[in-house]
């Protein structure tokens, strides 16, 4: 049983019958005090929740009957109710404890996925922590994701049980840790497999284009539109959409987004009729959503909106052992690719790869093996194919410490020290100074003049 609890009679009438046909048993309560009294009598399956009760408007009366709702049935998921502009309320109340949020007036479609999503997640089965790597790719079709690491297998239950709902997933982790082959997998276990899977990259489409891109356009919809275009959304229609580096989304285009993320409707530039949508969204990022909202340059609303679940891949140097899985898996494939079936990886190369940092992980790795394949004759490589190609990434210098603060320093003072230090590192060999800092041999003499800096004077 769902119980719908909202102070309107329309509003309850209209959700009661939508859910009667789809299914569902309802009961319909108007005030927090009947809500509890029910509660008490006999828990639901899930909660439908409308955040004001009273004249003000504050939700506040909505945010403690959450609260109280929680502590008498806590495993009993809520979907809140508000309208649009009161999104930030709804907010609060997915910080408070609430599954999920819809705004009024809400898409039928998109509210029965909703509760389908929710109520699937909530009878999802234990995940069993016993599951081996053969057993999950019985189950699940895992194709192109190696490794046998605990961290990797417990991710990977965790992806095949949520693909099988609607529930958008928050894919977390640092570049090149396969992020998208995570989102294909759950695109693959999910009841949409047969349908569109299309992949976005949000970092390259500037915020001018967004709604082009996204939405399409009619032609003559702006000046350089010449034909009509149609956007990634409705290419994705009845399947996946995979937003991949979304936090490079700007705050303008962000609202657009979280628009058609919550009611599954938008419309095509130089079109008014609204178009629905019915959709699964998956995201990912390789930054730090949280703090970005924190910081004001992502919205809270849409954070919330698109993480129902989280996934975080763990970068390749917290699982070393599956680097030579890794390894014999790109191997095997440039083996076709490049006609060299003898082509083989030494064990000593293997132990060596296996201790690499590898700041690219395994987008980084896979270049590496395919560099050594390349420039390399022989059928068998040694450590020494893979460590001519290894290119170490200098660490990056915390930020704010490139340079001095501005107005501590002048142009002359800075380049003084510049040339001091490098002296220093390069022990007065004047020849690998000048090469260093990009001058010729005589002009870095004039500079060790100029700013009374010691020298050999045999080497001049």
């Amino acid at each position: 049983m769902i119980l719908i609890i909202d102070d309107d009679v329309a509003v309850r009438t209209s959700l009661g019958l939508l859910l009667k046909q789809a299914g569902y048993q309802a009961k319909g309560v108007a005030t927090p005090a009947e809500a509890l009294q029910s509660l008490q009598e006999s828990q639901p399956q899930l909660m439908l929740m409308d955040m004001n009760f009273s004249l003000d408007t504050s939700g506040q009366d909505g945010l403690a009957l959450l609260g109280l709702a929680q502590k008498i049935a806590p495993q009993v998921p809520v979907i809140l109710i508000t309208g649009w502009g009161s999104i930030s309320l709804a907010v609060e109340g997915i910080k408070a404890g609430a599954a999920e949020f819809v705004t009024k007036p809400w898409n039928n479609e998109a509210l029965l996925q909703t509760i389908r999503t929710i109520l699937s997640l909530q009878d999802a089965p234990a995940k069993e922590d016993t599951l081996s790597r053969r057993e999950l790719d019985k189950r699940y079709d895992f194709a192109n994701i190696v490794g046998t690491d605990p961290q990797l297998l417990h991710l990977l239950r965790s992806v095949g049980q949520v693909a099988a709902t609607d529930a958008s997933v928050l894919i977390e982790g640092e570049s090149g840790t396969g992020k998208e082959l995570i989102a294909e997998a759950i695109h693959r276990n999910s009841h949409r497999r047969d349908k569109a899977f299309v992949k976005v990259n949000l970092g390259g489409i500037s915020a001018s284009l967004f709604e082009s891109e996204m939405f399409g356009h009619r032609r003559g919809a702006f000046t350089d539109a010449k034909a009509d275009r149609v956007g990634r959304f409705e290419l994705a229609n009845k399947g996946t959409i995979f937003l991949d580096e979304i936090g490079e989304l700007d705050l303008s285009s962000q609202v657009k987004l979280l628009r058609v993320l919550q009611d599954r409707t938008y419309e095509v530039l130089g079109d008014s009729r609204p178009r629905t949508l019915d959709i699964r969204v998956i995201c990912a990022t390789n930054r730090n959503l949280a703090e970005l909202v924190r910081e004001g340059r992502f919205r809270e609303d849409l954070f919330y909106r698109i993480n129902l679940i989280t996934v975080r891949l763990p970068a390749l140097r917290e699982r070393p052992d599956d680097i030579p899985l890794l390894v014999n898996f790109f191997v095997q494939n440039l083996r076709t690719t490049y006609h060299r079936p003898a082509l083989r990886v030494s064990t000593a190369a293997l132990h060596w790869l296996r201790t690499l940092p590898l700041a690219g992980n395994i987008r980084e790795l896979k270049n590496l093996v395919e560099r050594a394949v390349l420039v390399s004759g022989k059928d068998e490589l040694g450590p020494e194919d893979f460590q001519a190609h290894f290119q170490k990434i200098p660490p990056r210098s915390p930020e704010g410490t490139d340079l001095p603060p501005v107005g501590t320093m002048t142009l002359d003072e800075l380049e003084s020290q510049m040339i001091r230090k490098s002296m220093e590192h390069y022990s007065g060999n004047v020849s690998r100074v000048a090469k260093a800092l990009g001058l010729s041999r005589g002009a870095l003499y004039r500079r060790l003049e100029k700013f009374g800096i010691p020298f050999d004077a045999a080497e001049k």
